[in-house]
């Protein structure tokens, strides 16, 4: 027994198709790596970079703030230059300044602070004072 007939020859509600990709996706490291490094390449656009890839500003300034924590790698041939390094022989500014202390060393400038590291200085130190300075500026 048939309780409900169905009318074809009269027009029906609206149907719509979505296609692309649902809105919970799962993106691999590599992939946001990728995606991140593109945003910070000359003269990139967030916003732009987020379209092309389907996903909001805001989820991948997410991934950049992820990215600055040290929480997400960026591929290496990719990675942006923050901080460019000049480097110098500090004997020719001391024998302006005084006499020569003979051992090397490093200085670095940020946002008009300077950072002196003597060799032989413990790496994991310098870095953390790097990501404090970096932070305040």
């Amino acid at each position: 027994m048939v309780d409900h007939m169905v009318d074809t020859s009269r027009p029906r509600g609206r149907v719509e198709v979505q296609v692309g990709a649902g809105r919970r996706r799962r993106w691999s490291a590599e992939a946001k790596g990728r995606i991140v490094a593109e945003s910070y390449g000359p003269g990139a656009v967030v916003s732009d970079v987020a379209r092309r890839h389907d996903i909001s500003p805001q989820h991948l300034f997410a991934w950049r703030k992820a990215a600055r924590a040290g929480l997400l790698a960026l591929p290496a041939e990719q990675a942006p230059l923050f901080v460019p390094v000049v480097s110098e022989l500090l004997r020719d500014r001391a024998t302006a300044a005084g006499p020569a202390q003979g051992c090397a060393s490093i200085t670095i400038e940020i946002a008009g602070t300077t950072v002196c590291a003597p060799a032989g200085i413990d790496a994991c130190w310098l870095g953390d004072v790097l990501r404090a300075l970096k932070a305040t500026t």
